[in-house]
């Protein structure tokens, strides 16, 4: 914190650097990159026909979580460091001797951040199983993966997801929730003894975490074993003689959209593995008793960034995706040519139109 920020006066106002302007800089530009390509991520997967799938749903349900980090967890962060650089209070704090809010805002943001980070880990798990399912059982796929069942699942995860985030809240056994100075967000922080409960909840985030993570490293290895046996056997056929082609037709055909699907929800979960690794090893030291300032920021801002990554990988990876956003840009471009043409027009038509009325009524005389 020392490198962004310096003490200035006795009463704990503080006097922001350049570091702490460019910080603010970027906690802005991903707020916008968050909001915008999420935005464009659920209109794409519930504005069109096509991608209402469950696939669809649950990118959706995906892009949803990432959204509700963007439009309130990431700018409350903003707020609260410009409110630092411009009065050197942290918002939500309240200066001593003032009275005591009646809403502190950590008590929203904290819950929201945990809530919507389990979300989207569960949703990648859940985006792991049905491509394992499109994959391995490509003839029971429509019969085992529903747009029913993959609502209810979504609901599920929604309703764990949050519910899990509220445990600390309900066991306040030395757990505070309050707006950190390193991690520059508001999060739990444990301040009772090693031998209270409250480190054995805080162990219950990374545990979640990493059992759904690691089901769903499993889920992929699982998948990609048998693309690549399958392919492995496209081959074989291919190169054997010509009658032992109606064997190759007899074998489950597995179309490319199902693999190449498989391939980005590996690298989504790749991404967010490896965006979360660093948090949970903050988890583990800060219940050890260790305080890493500066690791924390970093740590929490490369979870945060990950909100904004998955439409990136669908833009790179998804043709189809591709070319939906682009409809939609090239169709909100052409929307709004068209309508600064038609008020140009009338505009220009009422412009003629007025002279012209006034030179009729000079030139022809009233009738009496």
């Amino acid at each position: 914190m020392s490198a962004r920020s310096k003490q200035s006066d006795p009463d704990g106002c503080r006097e922001y650097t350049v570091g702490g302007i460019v910080t603010i800089s970027l906690m802005i530009l991903l707020v916008l990159a968050i909001i915008v390509g999420n935005v464009l991520s659920v209109v794409v997967f519930l504005g069109s026909k096509r991608f209402r799938t469950p696939q669809g749903y649950l990118k959706a349900s995906l892009a949803l979580a990432d959204l509700g980090v963007g439009v309130l967890v990431v700018p409350y962060s903003v707020y609260t460091e410009i409110t630092l650089a411009v009065r050197g209070s942290i918002g939500g704090t309240p200066r001593q001797g003032d009275p005591a809010p009646l809403f502190q805002p950590c008590l929203l943001m904290g819950p929201l951040f945990a809530g919507c980070t389990f979300v989207s880990i569960t949703t990648i798990f859940l985006l792991s199983i049905e491509r394992s399912v499109a994959v391995l059982k490509p003839l029971h796929k429509k019969m085992v993966i529903t747009k029913r069942r993959t609502c209810a699942l979504i609901a599920l995860s929604w309703a764990v997801g949050f519910s899990l985030a509220m445990v600390p809240m309900v066991f306040r056994d030395g757990i505070v929730l309050q707006y950190s100075h390193c991690s520059k967000m508001c999060i739990y922080t444990i301040t009772g003894q090693p031998q209270s409960s409250g480190w054995k909840i805080m162990l219950l985030f990374p545990a979640f975490d990493f059992s759904l993570l690691g089901g769903t490293v499993v889920i992929n290895v699982l998948t990609f074993s048998a693309v690549r046996q399958y392919r492995k056997v496209r081959r074989r056929l291919a190169r054997a003689e010509p009658t032992s082609q109606p064997a190759a037709t007899a074998q489950p055909h597995l179309n490319c959209s199902d693999i190449a699907a498989a391939k980005t929800i590996g690298i989504v979960t790749i991404a967010f593995f490896t965006s979360f690794g660093p948090i949970a090893v903050l988890v583990v030291g800060n219940v050890l008793g260790h305080q890493w300032c500066d690791f924390s920021y970093c740590a929490f801002w490369i979870l945060t960034s990950n909100s904004c990554w998955n439409v990136i990988i669908y833009s790179v990876r998804d043709r189809r995706f591709r070319l939906r956003v682009q409809e939609l840009i090239t169709v909100s471009v052409l929307n709004l040519t068209n309508r600064r043409e038609n008020s140009v027009r009338e505009s220009t038509s009422v412009g003629h139109g007025g002279p012209c009325a006034l030179v009729l009524i000079e030139v022809i005389p009233p009738i009496h």
